[in-house]
């Protein structure tokens, strides 16, 4: 059996720091970059790029909802159509960066606030899928919700994922929080 590592990245903008990517990144095999709207910025996204391609590591698209301010942990009420706007719009970004360094578009994981809505909303869920099919890479996401089932019926590549670094609730429940320690 393998075990991918994948690491949120790139989540630096302007002159705030966050996360150790340079350290990290040798011990992943795949990277979540950041696409700008809960953290990163034009700089920051082409240097992860760099990054991973110097360590090997595979790259995928890392959004979120229009959230800077509140890190993306913020829920909305965004329909569908606008929804998959906003994740076509951030995985374009991050695109033109990949196709500077000759990399490849390897999966999509939604981050924080957008990743619940997704797992319990079917507008959401249905969201994402319209962006996966576009780019035509898997999405990560939780075994046991509408990720799994939303994302399989619509013939899209599912990719289990669990969460070292967060609590669960009793029903195993993905617990997202507006502070992180």
């Amino acid at each position: 059996m393998s075990v991918n590592i994948n690491c949120d990245m790139g989540e630096s903008f302007s002159l705030y720091k966050m996360g150790n990517d340079e350290v990290i990144m040798p011990y992943i095999t795949e990277a979540n970059v950041a696409c700008g709207f809960h953290g990163s910025d034009p700089n920051h996204m082409r240097k992860t790029v760099k990054l991973a391609k110097q360590y090997g590591v595979k790259v995928g698209a890392h959004f979120s909802l229009p959230d800077l301010s509140g890190f993306g942990r913020r829920e909305m009420k965004i329909d569908r159509e606008e929804m998959a706007n906003i994740v076509i719009y951030q995985i374009g970004a991050l695109k033109g960066f990949l196709k500077t360094e000759g990399l490849a578009l390897s999966h999509l994981k939604p981050h924080g606030a957008l990743y619940g809505m997704a797992a319990r909303q079917e507008h959401i869920a249905h969201a994402m899928c319209d962006a996966a099919e576009i780019f035509n890479v898997p999405i990560f996401g939780l075994t046991g919700t509408l990720h799994e089932k939303i994302y399989t019926d619509r013939g899209i590549e599912f990719v289990p994922e669990f969460f070292a670094d967060l609590d669960y609730d009793d029903d195993g429940n993905l617990i997202i929080t507006r502070e992180h320690p």
